[in-house]
């Protein structure tokens, strides 16, 4: 077998390796393991090396996020895989070999990830990756048994290896030498999005990104920042659109980048509305309650209008990283032709194997 690094990064996440540290250690079967820590206030530090001496420990100098952390310390790793892996994970048995042999049996996958099912309800699959990630044609990202915040029961419906267009970073098997080849994850995306970004990019080579169902982890999720986070709204709509700008061929920009601005706009328009009616129910309610909804609502629009204008000027940036990736204009079988929010919340779509694709072969 191939060398394997397992690599985690925390920051001031000592509670959660506490609780999930030990089945990685128990079942990664002598590999190493190693964790970048982003300058952690808490003891997290203090508590590996007392706890699990075995666990070799990189410190940053501050926190650099989930892009750059990673881009500085797998510098300082030397294997062939890396395995990225959320510190909220629980692992099982046999969960690295299934990936490795399949990936080492096929030069041009360069990326894996597992199923990824709940923590909390094992039953279902989890929010970041289920059974590998896909696109639509503005850049919405959903899964193999998750579309927006509905997730599915793993009723053995995607049991089957499958070509997808991104892997899940809470749990990321990649070829270390294409890692270090395409210069990483994006740093100024700080955090979200950047491994749909990488994948992007590496099929923009002509690799392959796989989702193998022989392997499985069970993911907490929610351990920086929880779905409905205002931060991580932000996070994503403004990486969402550098990933746009970064990846498509130039003559889809001119249309799409509108029609996205369009779509971001409209779920401005549904989210407050919701709230609207939140806020009606409870005029004779608390003031108090009425008061958080409508912060709640001022704090929607001022991201998405934040990360549209972040984006807007930061446009000469993402012009000079286009000319370094030397785009190839491929067609992309995984990108969805149609609007996955039209097709969900007009169309009432509600799993993945509802959804019609254009091409054969994705199921």
């Amino acid at each position: 077998m191939p060398s394997v690094a397992v690599v985690i990064l925390n920051y001031n996440g000592r509670k959660i390796l506490e609780q999930f540290l030990p089945s990685v250690v128990a079942n990664s079967n002598s590999h190493t393991i190693v964790i970048i820590d982003n300058q952690s206030t808490d003891d997290s530090v203090a508590f590996i090396q007392k706890n699990h001496p075995s666990i070799q420990t990189i410190q940053l100098d501050k926190n650099y996020g989930y892009s750059k952390g990673y881009n500085l310390g797998l510098e300082q790793i030397s294997a062939d895989y890396f395995i990225l892996l959320n510190s909220d994970v629980e692992v099982t048995p046999n969960w690295i070999d299934p990936v490795i042999v399949l990936m080492e049996k096929n030069p041009s996958m360069a990326v894996c990830q597992p199923k990824i099912k709940s923590y909390v309800d094992r039953s279902s699959f989890e929010y970041a990756g289920a059974g590998g990630g896909y696109i639509d044609y503005l850049g919405y990202p959903f899964c193999r048994g998750r579309l927006f915040l509905e997730v599915e029961k793993d009723t053995h419906q995607y049991d089957d290896q499958q070509d997808i267009f991104w892997a899940s970073g809470a749990c990321f098997f990649i070829k270390s030498f294409l890692f270090k080849e395409m210069d990483g994850f994006d740093p100024d995306f700080f955090a979200h999005m950047e491994e749909i970004d990488l994948c992007w990019r590496l099929k923009s080579k002509g690799y392959r990104i796989t989702y193998c169902p022989d392997s499985t982890i069970y993911h907490l999720g929610g351990g920086t920042l929880s779905q409905t986070s205002p931060k991580k709204m932000y996070l994503n709509f403004r990486n969402s659109l550098w990933m746009l700008a970064k990846n498509l061929p130039y003559r889809q920009l001119f249309y799409k980048i509108p029609i996205r601005f369009l779509m971001d706009g409209l779920f401005v328009v549904h989210r407050s509305f919701k709230l609207s009616v939140q806020i009606v129910k409870s005029v004779r309610g608390n003031w108090k309650n009425i008061r958080s909804l409508l912060k709640e609502m001022i704090i929607i629009i001022w991201y998405v209008v934040k990360a549209h204008l972040v984006f807007i000027f930061s446009w000469k940036r993402i012009l000079e990283k286009r000319r370094k990736l030397a785009l190839k204009t491929i067609q992309l079988d995984e990108i969805y032709f149609r609007s996955i929010a039209f097709q969900h919340f007009l169309w009432r779509k509600r799993t993945f194997k509802q959804l019609r694709w254009r091409e054969k072969g994705v199921s």
